[in-house]
């Protein structure tokens, strides 16, 4: 399989408040870390709570920490800033960009 050449136009950005709406954390609302938009996935903060081990190094003494794991983004929908429901998005043009708006009051979505 090769590479893609360029990264898909994604539904959610790094900064964006969602709603989990499949999976163990499933109803959760966070706010999004970081976006992997080559395996269509995100950390939200504080969901999806993993283990992880870490060996001491230097000044780090190690132990077992709690890390958040990655979301799929299809288990994800933006939550509308001002109503605070979550909603689907859209693109259309404004001004010659490209811009996501909500698809239930139809408001540009920044």
């Amino acid at each position: 399989m090769s590479a893609k050449r360029f990264a898909p136009k994604l539904h959610i950005k790094t900064g964006d408040k969602v709603k989990v709406i499949a999976g163990s954390n499933r109803g959760s609302v966070g706010e999004v870390k970081v976006v992997f938009p080559s395996e269509n996935r995100a950390i939200v903060d504080g969901l999806n709570m993993k283990t992880k081990h870490f060996k001491p190094v230097n000044d780090n003494p190690g132990g077992i920490n709690q890390i958040e794991g990655p979301i799929h983004l299809s288990n994800l929908m933006l939550v509308e800033p001002k109503t605070g429901q979550p909603t689907k998005t859209g693109r259309k043009e404004v001004n010659g960009k490209s811009a996501r708006f909500s698809k239930k009051s139809g408001e540009i979505i920044k």
